[in-house]
């Protein structure tokens, strides 16, 4: 690499730095200046910037000032400290830095002038601060230094401090949103959070605004995540990685999407192409051809016999609307999607491409893009991409990796506002801290991996390498942290702030906090406690409102007249397990929305398998037949062309597949003996259960009629759900029901029969074919006749149950599982709500 940059005439941004340091040094060498030369605020963490005070402070009239040298440290522990070959956890030492660079410039410590000394309280704090981080190999002395700090040194020392430990990030952020906002109170007052922990940083920045204050964030909000990069971003996406409906929904519901229409206009329209094109059944959607999608789909719909709810809502002039947005979507980013099949792109080419549809896409309806670089994020967009645009590099790659590319390079750039409407109120990372000083400060987030950063090995240099080299090991960075919090500790006002939880997992406090607290001792910890516990019971109030119980658990009662008079099979499990869910759809008429476009899966893969078995017992009569494998296997070619699979998922269905046909020819040779004919997906018709006067009805996978005159009732499953358990008790009825329906001849061509077996025909990945019999189960048999009927019986009891006005369709009555709260109608019916207030009587009587 080194020779690659000679070639080109560039140079590595740090070598460059550290060039042009040494450069200054010499010159100051060569002609010392004659009037003073002072170098302030550094420690000297950069090799040549230490050369640089080195010589500075060898100059007749040169002066360095060093931030926070501790002179009150007794000698063995700075000789610790600063000896040569120091394990790692010395170079954690605030004054390590510090020690090294006095011992480079060759000056020792006694010799440092002390240009200003703090007051009282604040020279107390320093002395207690200092002998709480004093190197590890030396605290047998704490024992000796902490009785020289009386009760009443330290509670002059901490007079000013505060600890604010938080059960959780959130009230943390509350607490120290009130401390900025009291301090800044007072004219003439500033106060400031330093954190490195930007998460806490935008918590802060939110909890600011319910006061009406925008602090001043040095950090700034990463460009990425602005409105006009984000566009950008799902644009590429979109353009080079089709296949994604939730990218391409984004994109299609931006905010700055405007493709020169009304926004309203695009917005409805973005809907009704969601609803058409991306919403139900699968497939992978491709924005070059999404306007196909939509006009197939549409026409797929218009000759459906059960359409979607929606349907019937859809306007001429809404379709038109959506085509016309979707012909100038395809139109903005066609550029980008003609540059998908190139394997040597240049950047410059791809940057100005990628230019021209971004702003086609956010282009308004009077023509103007300025939405799309307006503010300080836009103004940073412009500024990177004119830059890529200019690049003088030629830097070329496979057009397919720019999404990823981009978001490399828009990773590191953040979007630093203009100050804040309240000068008084500041928000800055160490860096920033140690330049600026204010009349209160938040160190935030004092918790280990905040303070301090847990060090990251080289990806590329090992420890032992970079000690051969003459590179300090990661810990240096904790030494440079320390000294941070260090002086952090010299503000008048200082509140340290914790979360006992980050996420979902405990916290342990920072290192520095700990000690600390051990060193003062608990009592005097417990004084700086109650400060805290104050601000945290006032952030806690900022939330507090009347007490309001929860939410109670739906148990709607309609009037006999609207409940349903007709069941499926399929339904009853619902009616059992979720009731509410039954009085959702039948009642009230809520259908939910199908779920995004998506990837065939273990669903899919059911209906396909159960596809091809009917389409092979329609064709073939007897398996047994010579050519009944080769048959299974055509009707599988069928039904797999029909399902116009992606290659990648049809290259693992078909062997599996076939390594499956095999395997049901041998099951259907074991049972054909017994077996005079079969049928698939027979329909049952309505039947009246008992005297409910109410129908069910339903389909069977398959009933094959037994010689003797009974018959066998088969239903094909490629997962594990419903259990054989849940069958055989009843829990699933569905294949119990059809025994029933049987016995009362609701299957109209096959006459009243009684049924012999009830079973599933488990069809395994692994290509395993079973018969899996519902009637034994715990070793209880029963006769099919039995199961039947009891499942008939319990369904009639079930049936009154709901003809009685007092009875309400309960929510959840017998969940799958408990904590579960995904369905269709869990949202309605305020599960998460009712749920966490206990259960109620109604659900013990349940």
């Amino acid at each position: 690499w080194p020779e690659v940059l000679k070639e080109r005439s560039r140079s590595n941004p740090a070598a460059h730095r550290s060039a042009l340091i040494r450069l200054e040094a010499e010159r100051l060498k060569r002609n010392p200046p004659t009037g003073p030369v002072i170098a302030a605020g550094s420690t000297g963490s950069i090799p040549a910037t230490a050369e640089l005070l080195g010589v500075i402070a060898g100059l007749p009239n040169g002066a360095v000032v060093l931030p926070g040298l501790d002179r009150e440290l007794d000698d063995a522990s700075f000789a610790a400290i600063s000896a040569p070959g120091a394990r790692p956890a010395t170079l954690g030492h605030p004054q390590y830095g510090l020690a090294k660079l006095i011992g480079g410039i060759g000056i020792p410590r006694r010799d440092v002038e002390e240009i200003g000394e703090a007051a009282g309280p604040l020279a107390l704090r320093a002395a207690l601060v200092g002998e709480a981080l004093r190197p590890a190999e030396t605290t047998e002395f704490w024992t000796e230094t902490r009785s020289r700090f009386s009760a009443g040194d330290i509670e002059q020392a901490l007079a000013g401090v505060t600890l604010v430990e938080a059960a959780n990030e959130r009230d943390e952020a509350a607490a120290i949103a009130i401390v900025l906002k009291r301090a800044a109170e007072t004219p003439g007052k500033r106060a400031a959070l330093v954190t490195g922990d930007r998460a806490l940083a935008r918590r802060v920045s939110a909890e600011l605004l319910r006061f009406g204050v925008v602090a001043d964030d040095s950090g700034g909000a990463p460009l990425a995540n602005t409105p006009a990069a984000t566009l950008l971003r799902l644009a590429l996406q979109a353009a080079f990685r089709p296949g994604d409906p939730v990218g391409l929904l984004s994109l299609l519901k931006h905010p700055l999407l405007g493709l020169g229409l009304d926004r309203q206009i695009v917005r409805k329209a973005a809907e009704l192409v969601e609803l058409v094109a991306l919403r139900g059944g699968t497939g992978r959607p491709d924005i070059a051809s999404l306007d196909q999608l939509f006009e197939a789909r549409l026409a797929g719909l218009s000759g459906d016999s059960r359409q979607p709810f929606w349907f019937s809502r859809l306007s001429v002039r809404s379709i038109e609307q959506a085509r016309d947005m979707l012909s100038r979507l395809t139109d903005a980013l066609s550029v980008l999607t003609a540059m998908r099949v190139e394997s040597d792109a240049d950047i410059a080419t791809l940057t100005r491409a990628s230019v021209g549809a971004l702003e086609a896409l956010g282009r308004a309806a009077d023509g103007s893009v300025t939405a799309l670089y307006a503010g300080d994020a836009g103004e940073k967009l412009a500024e990177l991409l004119r830059g890529l645009v200019a690049a003088s590099s030629p830097f070329t790659f496979p057009a397919s990796e720019w999404p990823d590319v981009m978001e490399a390079l828009i990773a590191p750039e953040t979007v630093k506002p203009a100050q804040g409407t309240d000068r008084n109120i500041a928000i800055w990372g160490a860096l920033e801290a140690r330049l600026q000083s204010v009349d209160t400060l938040v160190i935030g987030g004092l918790n280990e991996g905040v303070w301090p950063r847990k060090p990251e090995s080289d990806r590329f240099m090992s420890r032992l390498m970079k000690t051969g080299i003459d590179l300090e090991p990661p810990e240096r960075r904790i030494g440079l942290a320390a000294h941070d919090f260090q002086m952090a500790m010299g503000t008048k006002q200082v509140v340290l702030t914790r979360a006992a939880r980050s996420g979902d997992a405990p916290a342990v406090p920072s290192r520095w906090l700990q000690r600390m607290l051990t060193f003062i001792g608990k009592e005097q910890a417990t004084v700086l406690g109650r400060r805290g516990d104050m601000l945290l019971s006032w952030a806690r109030a900022l939330d507090a409102g009347e007490r309001k119980d929860f939410a109670a658990r739906p148990q709607p009662k309609p009037p006999l007249s609207l409940r349903p008079q007709h069941f499926s099979v399929t339904e009853i499990e619902t009616l059992r397990r979720d009731p509410y869910a039954v009085y959702a759809r039948r009642i009230l008429g809520l259908m939910p929305l199908e779920p995004l476009i998506r990837d065939p899966g273990a669903a899919e893969r059911g209906t396909l398998f159960h596809e091809i078995l009917h389409l092979f017992s329609r064709r073939v009569e007897d398996p047994r037949a010579p050519g009944a494998l080769a048959a299974l296997v055509e009707a599988g070619r069928v039904c797999f062309a029909d399902a116009a699979l992606p290659p990648d998922i049809e290259a693992v269905w078909w062997p599996r597949f076939e390594k499956l046909a095999g395997n049901i020819i041998e099951w259907e040779h074991t049972r054909a003996d017994a077996v005079a004919r079969r049928h698939a997906e027979e329909r049952a018709e309505k039947t009246i259960v008992g005297r409910t006067g109410v129908t069910l009805s339903g389909y069977a996978d398959r009933v094959d009629l037994l010689a003797g005159g009974m018959a066998d009732i088969l239903d094909y499953k490629t997962g594990s759900s419903p259990s054989k358990a849940q069958a055989h008790t009843l829990l699933s009825p569905q294949l119990a029901l059809e025994g029933a329906l049987l016995r009362r001849g609701a299957f109209k061509e096959l006459g009243i029969r009684e049924p012999s077996q009830l079973a599933f025909v488990r069809l395994k990945p692994n290509g395993e074919v079973f018969e899996e019999s519902i009637l034994e189960y715990n070793r209880k048999p029963r006769t099919a006749n039995d199961l039947s009927e009891e499942a008939w019986a319990r369904l009639e009891r079930l049936l009154f149950h709901y003809a009685d006005p007092a009875t309400g369709y309960l929510s959840r009555a017998l969940p799958f599982r408990e904590g579960d709260a995904d369905g269709d109608y869990d949202h309605l019916a305020r599960v998460l709500e009712w749920s966490a207030g206990g259960a109620s009587d109604d659900e013990a009587d349940g």
